[in-house]
């Protein structure tokens, strides 16, 4: 229950389960911030009362962390604010308690120089209900060829750079890129698929796809591409991180790479841990996702991934797509899957399962992306961002996509059941989501 709380106002979090994976903090306590910022936080705050000038919020018993940071977004503004705008990706990451989006540059036209750096920015302050920050293209246009000014980029706010959903194929061009980043001490995010390989396929190859007749994606497409990446990295120096990997042989090559000293993480979707190729059913479009959903062996080797610490980060990967787009004969309905609002009741899976605990979970949510991308919010200390999430990772509760607050409903888990939900949101101190006042 919140009382007399106000922008700018201290307020008090009282009854909490404070979780900090960055100080391995897993204790129930309290909680003050004073405007933006977190002023003190501990298990014996307020043991004589809060203080009378703050408002108090009891969260009755609930897990009080750290906002959670979502590192591969995309936003359809600009160029198709159809399937979704910066406003209301803001919104349904609120109602998923993620209170930093990183979006991605693969818009139209391409954030690929400053100008649209700056317009992403000043969109998210106008708009935005919570942080939303830009990546910039590797590529001019994303097209693969041409590098883009990462320094220039960089200086006017891009927090990494990739080409979103397409893979630079030409080694040249990567190796160009990874040393010109090196230079900047930027960090490189890669989405990896072999492009001739994957060719014209839409699932994975395999069993599954040859009994609809679809034509399929080998896992060594992407093991092919992390594997020459690798070595580019070899040789430039640069930090890389492989984006929403999904085979055991690229995790694999991950693993080994790291245990080479080399400066390389990588990321996993919720749906390739928690779903497998046979989630296609019957041609169903929604779960048609690049890279695709796999065998059930690679999904228990990204398990097994998340279990070792080979897989840094979770992100969503949300991809809005329109109705018309996903309407279609399978072979050419759009790739991609929204996931703002279920990331956490899935990646909470993992928990649930025992494959990880809570504190693991929200780490590779928090404190893990804002290491890597140098954000000062991901972790409950005082000076911090009052960026924060209060949530029952207990609740039970099913997906229903036509409820989610995103323009596109495209969720490839419509129906599924879930346990653990986002109560409160909260950005710079102030409340952006109450799951009371949605209800």
């Amino acid at each position: 229950m919140t009382k007399g709380a106000r922008s700018g106002q201290r307020t008090a979090y009282i009854n909490a389960r404070l979780l900090d994976p960055a100080n391995g903090l897993d204790e129930a306590g309290a909680l003050l911030t004073d405007g933006a910022v977190i002023a003190d936080i501990g298990p014996r705050l307020f043991a004589e009362g809060p203080p009378e000038d703050a408002a108090v919020v009891d969260c009755g018993g609930l897990c009080l962390s750290p906002g959670l940071i979502d590192m591969r977004v995309f936003l359809g503004e600009p160029g198709a604010e159809h399937k979704e705008t910066i406003a209301s990706g803001s919104q349904a990451a609120a109602a998923g308690g993620v209170t930093t989006i990183i979006a991605t540059p693969d818009t139209d036209p391409v954030i690929d120089n400053p100008a649209l750096v700056e317009f992403v920015i000043r969109q998210a302050q106008d708009t935005a209900a919570i942080n939303v920050l830009p990546m910039a293209s590797i590529t001019k246009g994303c097209e693969g060829a041409e590098i883009a000014e990462m320094g220039m980029l960089a200086a006017a706010g891009a927090v990494a750079f990739t080409d979103g959903q397409r893979t630079i194929g030409d080694a040249s061009v990567m190796r160009r890129a990874l040393a010109y980043a090196s230079t900047f001490d930027l960090l490189i995010d890669h989405h990896a698929e072999e492009p001739d390989l994957a060719g014209d396929g839409c699932m994975n190859d395999g069993e599954v796809a040859t009994r609809l007749g679809l034509a399929g994606i080998p896992a060594a497409a992407e093991t092919i591409i992390v594997e020459r990446d690798l070595r580019l990295v070899e040789l430039t120096g640069a930090r890389y991180h492989a984006a929403g990997l999904s085979t055991a042989g690229a995790v694999a090559a991950i693993r080994e790479a790291k245990k080479r000293g080399l400066w390389v993480t990588c990321a996993i979707a919720p749906h390739h841990f928690a779903l497998n190729e046979l989630g296609i059913g019957d041609y169903r479009t929604f779960a048609k996702i690049s890279p695709p959903l796999r065998s059930e062996n690679d999904r228990q080797a990204m398990v097994d991934a998340l279990k070792d610490g080979t897989i840094d980060v979770i992100s969503s990967a949300h991809t809005p797509e329109d109705t018309e787009s996903k309407r279609q004969p399978f072979a050419r309905a759009a790739y991609g899957t929204v996931g703002l609002e279920t990331l956490l009741p899935v990646a909470m899976e993992l928990y649930h399962r025992g494959h990880l605990t809570l504190l693991e979970v929200i780490g590779r949510l928090t404190a893990r992306p804002a290491d890597l991308l140098g954000l000062a919010c991901g972790r409950l200390e005082r000076g911090a961002p009052a960026d924060l999430l209060t949530f029952d990772p207990d609740m039970p509760w099913r997906i229903d996509a036509e409820a989610l607050r995103s323009k596109a409903k495209n969720s490839a888990f419509d129906g599924h059941p879930v346990q653990g939900r986002a109560i409160r949101t909260i950005v710079a101190g102030e409340q952006v989501y109450s799951a009371m006042d949605a209800a």
